[in-house]
C-alpha cells in the first residue's frame, strides 16, 4: 500500500514554529539598537520586521544604505549575542517530535526553509539534535532574495525533489507567508508570533505544532486535489 504522503513534503519554518526564539531575538536587536544608537527599535518594529532578513532590516534600522561589510558587521554581532541569550532556555516546540515520526511513517518528506542564518541553525541543530529529521535545510546563505520572496521555499521543494504544489509550508510570520503563497504551495500557519485574524490567506490556522498530525496534512493535499 503506498503511504498518503508519498511524493509529498513538508517544509518547516523555524523561528516561531520548531523553537521559541522570539525573546532572544528581540532582546539581541534591542541590545545591538542601544549599542549603535538606533532609535527607530521598538517593540512595534520587532513585530513588524519578525520574519525578515538582517539585510532587509538593517537598512531600515540605519536609515540609509549599508555597505555588504556594514550589514555583515552588525548582522554577525547581533545573532552571536542571540546565541548568547538562548543558549540556556532553547527548546523544540511542543509536539515537534512527534510530527516529525508521524509524517515521516506516513511517508512525506521534511525540510526546513528559514530566513535565520547558518550560524543559527548549526547552533539549533546542535542543541536540539533533530537534523536527522530532515532530506534538506535551507538557510539564508543559500538564497539571494530572503523572504517574502519564494527563493527559500522554492529551493527547498527542490531539493527535496518535489514540485511546488506538493508541498506544504508552516510558517508564523507574515513574511514567510507571503513567500509560501508567492511559491504556489499550501500552507499551515501557526499563530505564535501572529493573530489568527492575520493569518487569513493561510490555508489552515492553528495554535501550535502540537494540535497537528499527519492526518491533517494528507487532509490538506485530499483538499486541493478535490
Amino acid at each position: 500500500m503506498v503511504k498518503a504522503g508519498t511524493g509529498k513534503g513538508v517544509i518547516f519554518d523555524l523561528d516561531g514554529v520548531l523553537i521559541d526564539s522570539a525573546a532572544a531575538h528581540k532582546q539581541s536587536w534591542f541590545d545591538l539598537a542601544a549599542k549603535e544608537g538606533y532609535n527607530k527599535m521598538s517593540d512595534e518594529f520587532f513585530h513588524d520586521t519578525f520574519g525578515m532578513q538582517n539585510y532587509q532590516i538593517l537598512p531600515i534600522l540605519e536609515g540609509k544604505e549599508l555597505s555588504k561589510e556594514r550589514i555583515d558587521e552588525l548582522s554577525d554581532w547581533k545573532e552571536q549575542r542571540y546565541r548568547e541569550i538562548f543558549a540556556d532556555t532553547i527548546k523544540l516546540a511542543d509536539g515537534a517530535e512527534n510530527l516529525f515520526n508521524e509524517l515521516k511513517a506516513e511517508g512525506f518528506l521534511l525540510a526546513i526553509g528559514s530566513s535565520t542564518p547558518k550560524e543559527n541553525l548549526d547552533f539549533v541543530m546542535e542543541h536540539l539534535k533533530i537534523e536527522k529529521h530532515f532530506k534538506t535545510i535551507v538557510s539564508m546563505k543559500d538564497v539571494t532574495r530572503g523572504k517574502p520572496a519564494p527563493d527559500t521555499f522554492l529551493l527547498a521543494a527542490k531539493n527535496l525533489s518535489l514540485e511546488p504544489e506538493n508541498c506544504v509550508v508552516i510558517e508564523d510570520s507574515l513574511a514567510g507567508l507571503e513567500a509560501a503563497i508567492a511559491a504556489k504551495m499550501l500552507v499551515v500557519a501557526l499563530t505564535t508570533t501572529r493573530r489568527r485574524d492575520e493569518l487569513t490567506a493561510a490555508d489552515m490556522i492553528v495554535n501550535g505544532l502540537y494540535e497537528l498530525g499527519a492526518k491533517d496534512f494528507v487532509a490538506i493535499f485530499k483538499a486541493q486535489a478535490a
